[in-house]
């Protein structure tokens, strides 16, 4: 994730960054530019049509249309932008999970109890740890997919899962061995359930991205809404067509970019998370509180 000052206009506008979408759109922004100066140079030097033409009035569609883009963009960008946010959210009540889960064992453990601690100071960093890794790979990906993927392991275990019940059962061990009371199991039960939740809301978010038809409706609908720019405003506005269609492309399209750049916040954009130094901060704060 990159850390930016907001109040900085002059290197945010000025400075392309590695996820600008301008770096990737000028392929398509040279390629809008070449097609722009075609239809231009067709209409105005080749078929020699005046204002009178009919294709002058194609820009009432685009007029009527450009509301019902600019709303379908805003509804795409803001539930990208609720994904991203879910995520954020779900990943900091993880951090307070397991600092609550640290500072509880801290005071229901004995000092003398060194194993226990130690065992507790690897295991909690450890469920943050794995459950980055396990959002960060294919397996979560095709989870939910009916399709065959001989290339992946897909009858692997669960990681999360796997470590939240091995910190269940030395819970219960410690309850069985009298060392924590029936009321602090309870307390201590309420903290583990958290993480399952939390594992749970984030492969939801990462498992259901946005309905690919949609998705693929607005890609469609931008680029022949673009492309059919020119044929009308040539009329009005000659060869400066040219620059002014790819103008609207970059802003159309970028939209579309941002949103596909943030709906999966467990990825490796500088747009996403950053998980490694939450799982690091994680780790320290923790051993800090369990110390032996």
């Amino acid at each position: 994730m990159t850390i930016y000052n907001s109040k900085e206009w002059f290197k945010s506008v000025f400075y392309i960054h590695k996820s600008d979408t301008f770096r990737k759109l000028v392929p398509y922004l040279v390629l809008m530019a070449l097609l722009s100066w075609g239809i231009a140079y067709l209409e105005l030097e080749y078929l020699k049509l005046s204002e009178k033409s009919w294709l002058r009035n194609i820009n009432m569609v685009h007029n009527l249309l450009g509301f019902a883009l600019s709303l379908l963009l805003v509804f795409r960008t803001n539930t990208a932008y609720d994904r991203w946010w879910e995520a954020r959210r779900q990943w900091g009540t993880l951090t307070n999970t397991c600092r609550s889960l640290a500072i509880k064992l801290d005071a229901f453990l004995p000092r003398a109890d060194k194993a226990s601690r130690h065992f507790f100071r690897k295991s909690i960093p450890l469920f943050s740890q794995t459950l980055f890794s396990f959002l960060r790979s294919d397996y979560t990906t095709f989870m939910l997919d009916t399709a065959d993927h001989p290339e992946l392991d897909l009858e692997k275990k669960h990681g999360p899962n796997q470590v939240t019940s091995m910190i269940f059962r030395q819970v219960t061990e410690l309850y069985q061995a009298g060392k924590i009371s029936g009321e602090q199991l309870i307390v201590l039960n309420n903290e583990l359930q958290s993480l399952t939740d939390v594992a749970g809301a984030c492969e939801r978010i990462k498992n259901t991205p946005i309905p690919y038809s949609y998705s693929s409706f607005i890609k469609k609908f931008i680029v022949v809404y673009v492309f059919t720019l020119p044929i009308g405003f040539v009329f009005s506005m000659g060869y400066f067509v040219i620059a002014a269609v790819p103008f609207v492309f970059y802003v159309l399209a970028s939209l579309e970019l941002i949103a596909e750049s943030i709906e999966n916040p467990f990825g490796t954009d500088p747009d996403d998370l950053p998980l490694e130094q939450m799982v690091l901060n994680m780790r320290k704060h923790i051993q800090e509180v369990l110390h032996a």
